[in-house]
């Protein structure tokens, strides 16, 4: 088998893709306990979780060094919108994590608002 390059973790293989079933890796769980949307932002606190984590889990962690949205930070982990709600929930109940709704200065559906986020995608993409 032809592993993935070490920055891509454990889980991925070149050829077979991803080794772990997403639901996996949140223990089957589909519903955050945090209430979060994709615009959400989610910050380190400094503390570390108490209870024992998965790789995951600390993944998510250090992308949080600053205000992350949950968008981005499962665009980095590669994992459905869903799974990293329900990881940065986990991180959020053990007070490793904050999370806000995002602040807008002008309406939420602004055409330059909504074409900045476009192109952001685009880039991204």
């Amino acid at each position: 088998m032809n592993a993935s390059p070490p920055h891509e973790g454990p889980w991925l293989d070149d050829a077979a893709g991803r080794l772990i079933r997403p639901y996996t890796v949140s223990g089957g769980r589909t519903r955050p306990t945090t209430p979060l949307d994709l615009l959400s932002l989610v910050m380190a606190t400094g503390s570390a979780p108490q209870a024992h984590m998965g790789p995951e889990h600390s993944q998510a962690l250090r992308l949080c060094d600053g205000p992350t949205s949950v968008a981005e930070i499962a665009a980095h982990l590669g994992l459905p919108a869903v799974v990293t709600k329900v990881l940065l929930s986990d991180l959020v109940d053990c007070g490793a994590l904050t999370a806000r709704a995002p602040r807008f200065h002008a309406n939420p559906s602004d055409r330059s608002l909504l074409e900045a986020v476009l192109d952001g995608l685009r880039q991204r993409l």
